[in-house]
């Protein structure tokens, strides 16, 4: 299966990646999916076409969730764990977390999440990732850890749950804002800036400086 950027009728090849992604049987494709609806998510906000970006965090998130789906029955001593291009037919055996985790190329965390993404009653998936705005990928995580039972205000802190909502967004967005810049190269990009490219830079900038000095002193 090849995700590219979508053109045309967007309602339709995002039909065509749900189908093909319910029908996925292997772990390691899953990722790929994964990882390029994230990059297209990525390129999209870039270049501020909200249609686009939303319907590559739908994919992404189906993805994950058939990644952990495929995860846990290649857990379970069942015989079901052959759901990855990198295993034999003849491997029967259960395979602990850890050799999932080698075999799928996902990181510790990643796996985790897809993991808890496939708890999530079906029903309240759709309606979460077919939402105007869907979950990003730890928030439906959060939705799908099996925990003992437990009262919200252990996790809510006292605050009110729109409130711990807006804060996991935000820590969330802060978090991939870091890794992005992180993982940019600076010397190239900067020596490849046009005049108006500066001119985006400097007034976005300017929105965000004040926003990290709130941030820094209040924290």
């Amino acid at each position: 299966m090849n995700l590219t950027v979508f053109q045309g009728n967007l309602p339709k090849s995002y039909e065509a990646a749900r189908t093909a992604l319910a029908q996925c049987q292997a772990i390691d494709e899953c990722k790929e999916w994964a990882d390029k609806s994230a990059a297209l998510a990525s390129y999209a906000r870039q270049a501020e076409d909200f249609e686009l970006e939303q319907m590559a965090a739908r994919i992404r998130a189906r993805a994950m969730r058939r990644a952990g789906e495929l995860a846990k029955q290649m857990m379970q001593p069942n015989g079901t764990n052959r759901f990855t291009n990198h295993r034999k037919e003849a491997d029967l055996l259960p395979m602990p977390k850890a050799k999932v985790q080698e075999v799928s190329g996902f990181s510790e965390w990643q796996l985790k999440s897809a993991l808890r993404i496939a708890n999530i009653p079906q029903a309240d998936f759709d309606k979460e990732v077919e939402s105007q705005n869907p979950p990003q990928i730890t928030a439906l995580a959060m939705m799908g850890m099996k925990t003992r039972p437990m009262d919200p205000q252990d996790w809510l802190k006292g605050r009110d749950p729109k409130a711990f909502n807006m804060v996991l967004h935000f820590v969330g967005a802060v978090e991939r804002y870091a890794k992005e810049l992180a993982g940019a190269d600076l010397t190239i990009i900067l020596a490849n800036l046009t005049p108006r490219d500066v001119e985006r830079l400097r007034g976005s900038i300017a929105q965000i400086d004040p926003i990290h000095d709130q941030i820094v002193t209040r924290i």
